[in-house]
C-alpha cells in the first residue's frame, strides 16, 4: 500500500503491485525516478532496476513465498519450481544467486525452512511431525539433523532454551 501510494503521488499509474515486484503504465520513469529511489528509502525500500538485482530478488521472494504458503504442496523439485516460476533455465538463476549471495539457493531455501521452523516450535501449536509434513520434509530425523547443522541446536533444545527464558505469569 505504501509503494503504490508512494507511485500515485509522483502521478505514476501502478498496474500491479506485489512483494519486491511493481508494474506500471508508464513506459519510462526516468522524469520522476530519483525522486522515487528517495521517497521509496524513505520507508525502507529500495529500487531495484539492474536485472541481476531484480532476479535475485524474484528468487528470494518465491523462495519465501513457498516456505511461508505452499511447501507442503510443493510437488515438484525446487529447481523446477523456480524454472517455472522465473522462466529461466535453473542453472543460470543457480549461477547468478552464488555469484551475487555467497551461497546456493538450496542453501537459502534451507536458512529459510529453519527460520519457518523456529518460528512454528516458539508458537507451539505443533508437532514436530506436524512441521516437518508442513514444510515437506521426508522425515521428523532429517528436519532434526538438518536444523541441527544450521542452528547447532536439536529442535526439541531449542524449544527448551525458548521456554526457559520464559517465565510463568505467577513468577512476574
Amino acid at each position: 500500500m505504501v509503494v503504490k501510494s508512494t507511485l500515485e503521488n509522483l502521478g505514476l499509474h501502478p498496474v500491479h503491485v506485489e512483494l519486491g515486484e511493481i508494474e506500471l503504465q508508464e513506459s519510462d520513469i526516468s522524469p520522476v525516478k530519483e525522486q522515487l529511489k528517495q521517497e521509496l528509502q524513505s520507508f525502507s525500500f529500495d529500487l531495484l532496476d539492474d536485472k541481476k538485482t531484480k532476479t535475485i530478488e524474484k528468487i528470494k521472494n518465491r523462495i519465501v513465498d513457498l516456505v511461508q504458503n505452499k511447501n507442503s504442496h510443493l510437488q515438484i523439485t525446487l529447481s523446477d519450481y523456480l524454472t517455472h516460476e522465473l522462466h529461466q533455465d535453473y542453472s543460470s538463476l543457480s549461477n547468478l544467486f552464488s555469484e551475487v549471495e555467497g551461497i546456493t539457493i538450496e542453501k537459502y531455501y534451507i536458512l529459510q525452512k529453519i527460520e519457518k521452523v523456529k518460528e512454528l516450535l516458539v508458537y507451539d501449536e505443533l508437532t514436530l511431525s506436524e512441521i516437518a509434513f508442513q514444510l515437506n520434509y521426508s522425515s521428523v530425523a532429517y528436519l532434526s539433523n538438518q536444523f541441527k547443522k544450521v542452528t547447532g541446536l536439536t529442535p526439541s533444545h531449542f524449544k527448551k532454551l525458548r521456554t526457559i527464558k520464559r517465565k510463568p505469569l505467577e513468577e512476574l
